[in-house]
């Protein structure tokens, strides 16, 4: 960030007025900083190289791209910033599909504003943020593509400590204060949780946790 208070945002969305609503959105809290916009996926690369981001708020279906294709050479580009998906769309393969690409988050553009807000606050201290209404959607869809074999048996202790943060939504940051580790030790295990349940990313492994009761 710039500095102890202000998030750098990008706001990436091929409809101007909704981009000047987030935008406006974004300037009633002084956390947050809109540093660019853009509609196109060459705009949306040439304002992440230019700003630097902290934050980007993208939009899932683009004229000429796809939200997807975007998110995807932002995090080659610096896997750092976050991405957070803000579309219409609750199908549960877009969402699955995003999640995997590395999206920090998947909001739905009737969410009452405040609720966008504290959102994204939790995004930027590191918490995998969902709309509430696409938590079961996504639980099913996992439930179809998980396999049977997956199981915590071949998780150290450590390693299921670091899995209970995650399925309480708790940011890296907030799991290594806990636990007494570093941040930086704390990521070589979820990498590990991750690899070891056949998961792509932290926000799966929270919803099987939660939707087969596993006991940590």
């Amino acid at each position: 960030m710039t500095d102890s208070s202000s998030c750098n945002v990008l706001v990436v969305d091929d409809h101007p007025l909704f981009r000047k609503g987030v935008v406006q959105l974004l300037q009633l809290d002084p956390m947050f900083h809109c540093a660019g916009e853009a509609g196109t996926y060459d705009a949306a690369m040439e304002g992440v190289r230019k700003i630097d981001p902290d934050l980007v708020l993208l939009d899932l279906n683009m004229k000429g791209t796809s939200g997807i294709e975007i998110l995807s050479a932002i995090k080659k580009h610096d896997p750092g910033i976050k991405v957070i998906m803000l579309t219409v769309s609750d199908s549960p393969s877009d969402l699955l599909q995003a999640i995997r690409s590395g999206a920090d988050g998947y909001l739905l553009k009737d969410l009452e504003p405040s609720e966008i807000l504290e959102s994204l606050k939790r995004a930027v201290e590191g918490v995998t943020v969902l709309s509430p209404s696409l938590m079961s959607a996504l639980a099913s869809v996992l439930k179809q593509d998980s396999p049977s074999e997956r199981s915590i048996a071949s998780l150290t202790d450590r390693e299921r400590a670091v899995l209970k943060g995650i399925s309480s939504g708790q940011s890296n940051k907030v799991i290594a204060r806990n636990l007494g580790i570093s941040d930086g030790t704390v990521k070589v295990h979820v990498k590990h949780v991750l690899k070891k349940l056949n998961f792509r990313s932290r926000v799966e492994a929270a919803i099987w946790v939660k939707e087969n009761d596993i006991q940590l």
